[in-house]
């Protein structure tokens, strides 16, 4: 399922309307974590991150595991130097008003699973 199916079938806020041909990768995984030692060590490279931490060191952490997105929960969202580092960085941003049990329950439901799923 692409990122775009993703964001559509879930109604996530795209916060990065810029990035257009990433959106189109398939996405198979995903990890919830708000530990981004945890993330690093566990998140599975191509697959889309669940947090509600919104501060720069989640896009460093993103590229450093090769991440698809990142969707922050809870209304959750990041300032403007986030959202510009991530365009630059090619990785898409959503927002979800939903909890992260939520949203990973319907990832889930979409047929996205964990790193050793």
């Amino acid at each position: 399922m692409t990122l775009n199916e993703i964001a559509e079938k879930l109604q996530l806020i795209d916060l990065t309307p810029e990035i257009r041909d990433e959106k189109l990768a398939d996405v198979t995984r995903g990890h919830a974590s708000d530990l981004l030692s945890d993330v690093l060590a566990h998140a599975p490279g191509g697959g889309v991150l669940v947090t509600i931490q919104v501060h720069m060191n989640v896009l460093a952490v993103s590229v450093n595991a090769g991440l698809a997105a990142v969707i922050f929960v809870s209304g959750r969202a990041p300032e403007e130097s986030v959202r510009q580092k991530a365009i630059q960085e090619r990785i898409p941003l959503y927002v979800s008003n939903e909890s992260t049990f939520d949203i990973v329950g319907k990832l889930y439901g979409l047929g996205l699973r964990g790193h050793h799923a």
